[in-house]
């Protein structure tokens, strides 16, 4: 049972390019993590190669053991990526908002899809709920190991380890980071290596409206990727100097821009990234340098984002 050589092995490294288009005019210099260049096409690769390589080396995870994990998509095609590898039975709790593409994606890599169609009474959100069920696969199946992305600090130890690493080293410096929150893995593990280093980058934190993770208001959102309606175990008080809100028509609209401008095929928070950025612009000091965590290529997103009768008929905008 090991994680070494084959597709284990290009994971990471992913390129940073200067996004000069579609900031064209703007004050600020900005520059794209491309993480869809990951094997599994996402961010997610790191931390789902780091839990089970850390599990693997704890004794937690043997040729019997079955891994369970709650997700919108993207882990979960990571881990399923990596399961197949190990040839290890995976289980990935779902739910509506996880886009097709993903379930298909996860399938074709021999994950098995567990739909969990309602919300948390208590809630109002699928999050819970999902929970519920992975607790219950748990107590099911004795064998089962959860990677809980929630709580587990291998999740935001392998993006200190691997991403801001890179990050810092392929710009001479960062004035800000802007990164997505969710699982909240990959900022506390950038903001983690920075202040270990003493470096002067302020993290911005891009988060959905209608997401509770930093005491906004509840509200429904069509999009995964973005934001939580719990606040999940990886967060801390400090793990952003700014919070910065974006809508789903937001994400769409910069997806959309990011694809004319740069020839880009981003995913739905890589949108509200970018968004994120726009927003900002005017009001960082002139030649800021700026890196945009952008999470997961854009195929996934085609009957969504990047569909017309998709977004007129979820949010009401004929785009």
């Amino acid at each position: 049972m090991n994680l070494e050589g084959g597709i284990a092995d290009a994971i990471g490294r992913t390129p940073m390019v200067p996004l000069q288009r579609m900031f064209e005019g703007m004050p600020v210099q900005v520059y794209g993590k491309l993480e869809w260049m990951n094997p599994g096409g996402s961010s997610k690769d790191r931390p789902a190669l780091f839990m089970l390589r850390e599990a693997i080396r704890r004794g937690e995870i043997t040729e019997e053991t079955v891994i369970v994990e709650s997700s919108s998509g993207n882990l979960a095609i990571s881990l399923a990526q990596l399961c197949c590898m190990l040839g290890l039975r995976f289980i990935c709790v779902v739910d509506p908002r996880t886009t097709e593409s993903h379930k298909q994606i996860i399938r074709t890599l021999g994950g098995e899809i567990d739909l969990v169609t309602e919300t948390d009474p208590a809630t109002g959100e699928f999050l819970p709920a999902r929970i519920r069920r992975v607790q219950e696969l748990l107590s099911e199946l004795p064998s089962a190991f959860w990677t809980n992305q929630y709580g587990n600090p291998d999740n935001y130890k392998a993006h200190a380890e691997t991403t801001m690493r890179e990050i810092a080293a392929q710009l001479a410096s960062v004035d800000y980071l802007f990164c997505g929150v969710s699982s909240c893995g990959t900022i506390r593990g950038c903001q983690e290596y920075i202040s270990s280093l003493d470096m002067n980058t302020k993290v911005i934190a891009v988060d959905a409206f209608g997401s509770v993770i930093f005491g906004g208001s509840k509200a429904s959102r069509k999009l995964p990727g973005l934001g939580a309606g719990i606040r999940p175990g990886q967060y801390r008080d400090n793990v952003a100097d700014q919070v910065i809100y974006v809508s789903d028509i937001d994400c769409i609209k910069a997806c959309r821009d990011l694809v004319r401008t740069e020839g880009i095929l981003a995913g739905a928070s890589s949108g509200g990234v970018l968004a994120a950025v726009r927003k900002a612009a005017g009001t960082l000091p002139p030649g800021s340098v700026c890196a945009a965590i952008l999470p997961d290529r854009g195929e996934r997103y085609l009957s969504t984002v990047y569909n017309k009768e998709w977004v007129l008929h979820e949010l009401g905008v004929d785009m």
